[in-house]
């Protein structure tokens, strides 16, 4: 044992680099190193031998160890004094040139409708993306048998096994964010709900993800032409055109009655898209006067409020007045894109300075 501890505390004083030290400690104190290979022989000794060898192995096992440990913490030490050597920087020296980032167009795209509709008296209001069934659903009047309860389109939360309470979802849209603000702050209210939602579909203009905005104004004398005004009124200013002309078309959403979907005219020149002018139409946004059970889901008296919502996809806006061809470039992370696509960090819009320079 003298001599086993001889020759592996010398090796280990004289092991340059941790993987030389872990070789030593396998030959040494490994499952079938020399040290574990003395123990196994214990079996075959006398009990008055076994007294004496078996302490003497553990305190040369002991010994080794320490040794290793040492010289482990040792080279860590050799190699940040290293690392602090060569990478020792001189701070007197001149900066690198300054680089200022891009703003993402969907959160342009944002904070542009934001601006809007704070001018029409609409406030922001948000709310989480994990949703419960009830708020996702239950509470805007969708059915358990509507198509978007499916799990081949919607994301349901994993469940402990033996709950049986309904699934939490990925949020497939920004209402539950109405249904919460109601019963928050309850009527009158009037609010838009931006955020990121989810489903279950990719394509050229469809994404896992995506980014929504949805409108709500509950009070005692709103009518579907305040909501006629308010989307012309937000259609001109985003798109910055003197005049648009909005076509509704009726619809059926179960959170709204009566529905209807929104097309604008427009023109393509040369691939080029052109609001307010033409003779093409394009759908934009669904629409309605919220639903009763909707109203009363959130706390307020539908026979006293009533109002209207409506919902329109940020990415898709940004799409078209941008020029941006595919949805799924959105969340490539190429900066390259960015920086073609991107805007200023400080380029905030407003309605009077200008939504987009």
């Amino acid at each position: 044992m003298d001599d086993l501890k001889a020759k592996y505390l010398g090796q280990i004083a004289g092991a340059g680099d941790e993987n030389a030290l872990e070789a030593i400690r396998v030959a040494a104190v490994g499952k079938k190193g020399e040290v574990a290979l003395k123990m196994r022989e214990l079996g075959k000794m006398t009990p008055e031998e076994r007294q004496v060898a078996g302490p003497a192995l553990n305190a040369l096992k002991d010994e080794i160890n320490s040794a290793l440990s040492a010289k482990k913490a040792a080279l860590a030490d050799a190699a940040l004094d290293e690392r602090l050597r060569t990478e020792w920087l001189d701070v007197t020296l001149p900066t690198r040139a300054r680089r200022q980032g891009s703003i993402h167009p969907v959160s342009q795209a944002t904070e542009e409708l934001t601006a809007i509709f704070a001018e029409l008296g609409f406030s922001v209001a948000e709310g989480p993306r994990i949703e419960t069934d009830w708020h996702n659903f239950d509470a805007l009047n969708i059915p358990g048998h509507h198509p978007a309860r499916a799990e081949m389109d919607t994301f349901y939360m994993r469940r402990a096994e033996g709950d049986d309470r309904p699934p939490h979802v990925l949020r497939t849209h920004t209402s539950p964010v109405q249904i919460r603000s109601m019963e928050l702050q309850g009527a009158p209210i009037r609010v838009i709900c931006p955020g990121g939602v989810y489903r279950a579909d990719y394509d050229q203009t469809h994404t896992p993800m995506f980014h929504q905005v949805e409108g709500l104004a509950i009070d005692k004398d709103i009518s579907m032409a305040n909501l006629k005004w308010v989307l012309e009124e937000f259609v001109k200013a985003f798109f910055e055109v003197d005049d648009v002309e909005l076509r509704f078309r009726a619809s059926h959403f179960p959170f709204t009655e009566p529905s209807a979907e929104v097309d604008i005219r427009c023109s393509w020149d040369n691939g080029q898209l052109k609001i307010g002018e033409g003779d093409d139409w394009m759908e934009i946004l669904g629409s309605g006067m919220v639903h009763p059970k909707v109203i009363a889901a959130g706390g307020i008296d539908p026979e006293v409020y009533q109002g209207f919502a409506f919902g329109i996809g940020i990415d898709r806006l940004a799409m078209l007045k941008y020029g941006i061809p595919d949805l799924r470039a959105f969340f490539d992370s190429d900066l390259r894109w960015l920086r073609h696509y991107g805007f200023a960090a400080l380029d905030m819009p407003n309605l009077h300075g200008g939504l987009s320079r």
